[in-house]
């Protein structure tokens, strides 16, 4: 494990609204950065302004859709223009859209790799050529998913976005590595975040979907009372800030993400079958329990 020699005083961050991206721009700005905090959500975005100014720290918020490559390039511009050159990129918005693969329309999956392939690759190409015409070191972290190595029979669309994410930031290792930056994907577990509330599960009833989703939110409130909350986001941004510290290609977060990064090399085939009970079934059933018990 080499240290790397980055010291992000600089640090733009997508998807910073909530979540795992709110985390770590929480955590940049402790460590005396100024974080740009982006978002589709502008609102929530100056949330988390307020919080990292709340703590004495540096912050700017910004409307970004990841979507959108014109808007990442006036982004890269902007930010550029009254800030300079950013040390660190975390690419973290990202969305869901689960179903049954026959299910799924084409605007379903376009949908789903717009923003969590799409945006990452809009996102390297326009901070990591400042960062290579600069000629300083840098860092950009993606943020990907378990999913990337593990797949699941109703998340196809998702765990392909996510694996191309993971492919991405190898193919950028190579590439941009002899230019001093450092690419680096994050694969998390299960954490608390809201990207099961703005999930599109495509293919069940509406109300099921409903209920179940307040029952994860249960789950989630009840982990959060725990003394150490094992579904913290702050786990995956204190990963982010490992990965540019020690330029780590790939940082699998919580028990569950490692077990399946360990098992595709030592049993692929275990990986493989893991999740395989899981399907809509089931998860019309697992919602159709809380709608009992609520």
């Amino acid at each position: 494990m080499k240290l790397n020699n980055i010291h992000p005083d600089l640090v733009v961050v997508t998807g910073a609204g909530s979540g795992i991206g709110r985390a770590t721009a929480l955590r940049f700005a402790d460590a005396g950065a100024h974080v740009i905090v982006s978002d589709i959500d502008l609102p929530a975005a100056k949330e988390t302004v307020e919080l990292i100014q709340d703590r004495h720290g540096r912050a700017s918020a910004a409307r970004l859709d990841v979507t959108d490559a014109d808007a990442w390039e006036s982004f890269a511009r902007e930010v550029r223009a009254a800030h300079g050159v950013p040390d660190v990129l975390v690419n973290n918005a990202g969305m869901a859209v689960s179903g049954a693969f026959v299910d799924l329309t084409p605007a379903d999956w376009e949908k789903q790799l717009a923003v969590n392939l799409f945006g990452v690759v809009h996102g390297c190409r326009a901070f990591g050529r400042q960062m290579i015409e600069a000629g300083k070191r840098g860092h950009i972290v993606n943020i990907a998913s378990a999913a990337a190595f593990t797949p699941t029979p109703v998340m196809s669309a998702y765990s392909v976005s996510k694996a191309g994410v993971k492919m991405l930031t190898e193919c950028l290792r190579l590439e941009f590595g002899p230019k001093g930056i450092g690419v680096s994907a994050i694969c998390p577990g299960l954490i608390n975040t809201n990207i099961g509330e703005h999930a599109d599960l495509v293919g069940v009833d509406a109300e099921l979907v409903a209920r179940g989703k307040e029952f994860t939110r249960r789950i989630q409130a009840a982990a959060a009372q725990l003394p150490f909350d094992p579904l913290s986001p702050d786990q995956v941004a204190r990963a982010v800030q490992r990965a540019v510290r020690y330029d780590l290609a790939v940082v699998p977060v919580r028990p569950e993400a490692w077990l399946g990064y360990f098992l595709l090399r030592i049993a692929p085939g275990v990986n493989r079958r893991m999740t395989q009970p899981f399907s809509i079934e089931l998860l019309e059933r697992w919602a159709a329990r809380a709608l009992r018990t609520s």
